[in-house]
């Protein structure tokens, strides 16, 4: 008996007289009987199978290391392609980005800009639960009490809460325009008190013009026999308007601050107007409000007309802000396109170019923003006074609102 024990995997392959017996190994660790897996077959044919199963072995490895090779290959092309799409993205990120440049512009700030060269601060008055009133010249990388300045605006460290009563820039600029129009008003009232009956000249016979107008085009049909009652308020809003959207679109100092285009500017203004507006309200135009006619729609027709006591004030808030901030924003675009077409300095063509678009371009706009400073100052006390005149009106007739 010839017998040759060979074990792999728990295998056990005996030879007995020609004839191949396998022995598979239990769970539990025991070999059960033999099985005859092949007949008549000789020791040399024993190891031609592990041979066999080398070789098998041999490819199986050969292909799972070029399967790693190929994997490893991949790998390589996607963090190549990921370098590419990396340095793309350097490459946007190091083109010129008109976006912070533009909502600086047209934002508030605690400092003034003289050709973006000479800054100077302006005063800051901020209360805090903590520290209390805190006075201090804003200046950039300064920190007062917790306060730090960086870049036009004022944040705390802490992340306290606090007011903010500063004198900014859009601050600054109404406080100038209401000095301007004094100083001018106050002159023109001299002139008219020296030259008693004789022809105005010069600034007196431009505010003539322009006070005539809103007097005769703008109080008078928009309020009614009423109107000399309010036409110093009408006055008011239209000029500081007119001249604070004149001041806006000079680009250097005392220029340069959107002060229209100001969301909280607007909302005071419209704040105002609707005070006016429904103080001055009659007894006709509350009982239109309260008792709308017919009567069978009361349910539906009186919150419509809560609600236009509200839309009023709103419609002017949003109107003077949007067409105000819009303009800004485009001239200050087009500007943008001799940077953005030259690669922010790179390429000297590209920015011949974008001055070539931008500057006829931005010329247009600005002789666009000056009718619109005159218009929107005109919208804003022409529809102050209708709902002013809507409100004091005296109706001759139920059906006539």
């Amino acid at each position: 008996m010839i017998a040759t024990k060979l074990k792999k995997y728990g295998l056990k392959f005996i030879l007995i007289n020609g004839k191949l017996y396998i022995y598979i190994k239990s769970l539990f660790g025991k070999y059960p009987k033999r099985v005859t897996f092949a007949p008549h077959l000789k020791e040399k044919s024993v190891f031609k199978t592990y041979y066999i199963r080398f070789i098998l072995a041999f490819s199986i490895m050969l292909s799972s290391t070029l399967s790693f090779a190929n994997d490893t290959t991949a790998l390589v092309k996607a963090e190549e392609e990921v370098a590419v799409i990396d340095e793309k993205v350097a490459e946007t990120e190091a083109a010129y980005n008109p976006t912070p440049m533009v909502l600086h512009h047209v934002g508030d700030s605690h400092q003034w800009d003289i050709l973006e060269q000479i800054h100077f601060g302006l005063p800051c008055i901020l209360w805090d639960s903590q520290n209390g009133i805190s006075t201090f010249m804003y200046h950039d990388g300064k920190e007062v009490n917790g306060y730090e300045c960086h870049h036009g605006e004022i944040k705390r460290s802490d992340e306290l809460g606090f007011i903010d009563f500063s004198i900014t820039k859009n601050v600054a600029t109404m406080l100038l325009t209401a000095l301007i129009l004094i100083v001018v008003f106050m002159s023109v009232a001299n002139a008219y008190t020296k030259a008693k009956g004789k022809a105005p000249s010069g600034l007196q016979n431009l505010m003539e013009v322009l006070v005539v107008f809103v007097r005769d085009d703008v109080a008078k049909p928009g309020i009614g026999p009423k109107y000399e009652k309010y036409l110093p308020y009408i006055m008011t809003i239209f000029f500081f308007i007119l001249v604070n959207n004149l001041l806006g679109l000079i680009p250097i100092f005392p220029g340069g601050a959107n002060v229209m285009g100001n969301i909280a500017v607007t909302l005071v203004l419209a704040l105002i107007a609707f005070v006016v507006i429904n103080v001055s309200g009659n007894k006709a135009y509350w009982t239109h409000i309260v008792l709308p006619k017919p009567y069978f729609l009361w349910p539906i027709m009186f919150p419509v007309e809560v609600l236009g006591i509200f839309t009023k004030p709103i419609a002017l808030m949003i109107r003077l802000f949007a067409n105000m901030v819009a303009g800004h924003i485009i001239v200050l675009s087009l500007i943008s396109l001799v940077f953005v077409f030259g690669k922010a300095g790179q390429s000297v063509g590209g920015s011949a170019l974008g001055a070539a678009i931008a500057v006829p371009f931005t010329l247009f706009i600005s002789i666009i923003e000056i009718l619109v400073a005159f218009i929107q100052a005109f919208i804003f006390a022409m529809l102050t006074a209708v709902f002013i005149g809507m409100a004091v009106e005296e109706h001759a007739a139920e059906g006539h609102h």
